[in-house]
């Protein structure tokens, strides 16, 4: 009955908002107002009526991150399997902070998990975790290589280190880093910035020079960052050459892999991600590119015995750790009270299979490359090189706002502007929907030409 409903439900939506606008028109204030108008909370309203008025707000002011012609950064279409895989969590709200008390939950997520680890060439001792999105794995990834390399970080904090730590991540990197450095106590100024090749990838003779320097100069090294899937341009930094360089100098090897590692599971696009089963730890959203809902990071290390030390915690308050071979998440991640995230990626995977999950990311491989030779056969110029799905484009005298702003008026697509290192702002357009067909691009590669 659930299953059906939810069914009728999801193929009415997708079927509303495929033929609707991509992007709305509205201020906060009218927002604001409209909720102050109707909501005192002073005063009941019908369930039906209030989940009608939502549904009405949501299909109105929200940019529509589902349409097929929605080209931005990287908000999936989502699958039937997981939005009722998150019906089925809020239902029985299973609590996994211990094995203990969700024990089905646990396993569902372990197996997936180890699933993916595998993929990833990592050992079966490997520990993983499914996180709130990619900022909290790759905080994750930070504490765990501090508390691996600074014994004395878990009770001392930075005091107890006799040297700054150093982590080194190229501009093209997740701006998260930033945000991770000031939470753990290395500040923004122990990150490194290191040049990109003419391709937006790691530059690792800069890297090598930048190390080199720092130690020189009394600091400690601790992590590089490689990324396999830039935000900006969709560059794949040269992870055999950043492992060989950190497993040579004794550095903790993180690749931020939020999006591009779900091409791990493709035959096209695997050998692109050769090298990142020498990593130290990697993050990987199933929020991306495995197409589910918010939020549902994962981060994964093979290092069980920093990641132990990092988050353990004891209190009487929480169920006795069980006997065997479990690992209870409150004491092995960031997270204490934690939702079933797992299960939107586990349904999704049981019901399309490795198989399903392939044709679906190398469909939106194959729609960006339409998109790309569409662009040029236009007359576009593409300014990135990448095997992902993401294509950064400009043509001469473009001004990147006006353009965007004329697309997004006439509702042909929703893209972005991006700067790619020093360069002037161009166009960027990611193929995010696996219901986005040759036709949609088509369609508006033809509009897009009307503009110019």
């Amino acid at each position: 009955m659930l299953l059906n409903e939810i069914r009728d439900a999801v193929t009415t939506v997708q079927s509303d908002i495929a033929a609707g606008p991509i992007t709305p028109n509205v201020l906060p204030e009218e927002i604001r107002n409209y909720l102050a108008s109707r909501y005192d909370f002073k005063q009941t309203v019908s369930l039906e009526e209030v989940v009608a008025d939502v549904e009405k707000m949501l299909r109105t002011w929200q940019v529509q991150v589902t349409h097929p012609r929605y080209f931005g950064l990287f908000n999936p279409s989502v699958t039937l399997a997981s939005v009722v895989a998150d019906a089925l969590v809020a239902m029985y709200n299973p609590q996994l902070a211990a094995w203990r008390t969700s024990p089905a939950a646990n396993e569902i997520e372990r197996h997936t998990l180890a699933w993916l680890a595998a993929k990833f060439g990592f050992p079966a001792n490997a520990i993983s975790t499914f996180t709130s999105g990619g900022a909290e794995a790759n905080l994750s990834a930070v504490i765990a290589a501090l508390t691996r390399a600074f014994p004395e970080y878990g009770e001392r904090g930075l005091r107890g280190l006799q040297a700054t730590a150093t982590v080194y991540l190229s501009g093209e990197a997740h701006h998260s880093f930033t945000k991770i450095a000031h939470m753990t106590g290395l500040g923004r100024q122990a990150l490194r910035t290191v040049l990109t090749d003419s391709e937006l990838k790691m530059d690792v003779e800069d890297l090598a020079r930048r190390v080199a320097e720092d130690r020189g100069n009394g600091f400690t090294p601790l992590m590089v960052v490689g990324t396999a899937g830039t935000t900006g341009a969709g560059a794949i930094d040269p992870l055999p050459g950043l492992a060989r360089f950190c497993r040579r100098e004794n550095l903790w090897f993180h690749v931020d892999a939020a999006w591009g590692g779900a091409a791990v599971i493709s035959p096209v696009l695997r050998d692109h991600l050769s090298g990142i089963d020498a990593a130290d730890s990697i993050t990987c959203d199933a929020h991306k590119w495995f197409s589910v809902p918010m939020g549902a990071g994962m981060f994964f290390c093979r290092h069980n015995d920093a990641v132990a030390a990092a988050f353990h915690a004891e209190t009487s308050y929480m169920p006795p750790t069980t006997i065997g071979p479990v690992t209870d998440p409150y004491t092995s991640s960031v997270q204490w009270s934690r939702r079933f995230i797992g299960l939107k990626l586990f349904l999704t995977l049981a019901h399309y299979g490795e198989s399903g999950y392939i044709d679906m990311i190398e469909h939106q491989t194959r729609m960006g490359e339409v998109l790309r030779e569409s662009l040029k056969c236009a007359g576009w110029r593409i300014v990135n090189k990448t095997p992902l799905p993401l294509v950064c484009f400009t043509r001469d005298g473009l001004d990147t706002t006006t353009f965007l702003a004329a697309l997004l008026e006439r509702q042909i697509a929703w893209m972005s502007e991006v700067r790619l290192g020093n360069g002037a702002p161009v166009l960027r357009a990611c193929i995010t929907s696996f219901r986005t067909t040759e036709s949609d691009i088509k369609s508006v590669v033809t509009e897009m030409s009307r503009l110019t």
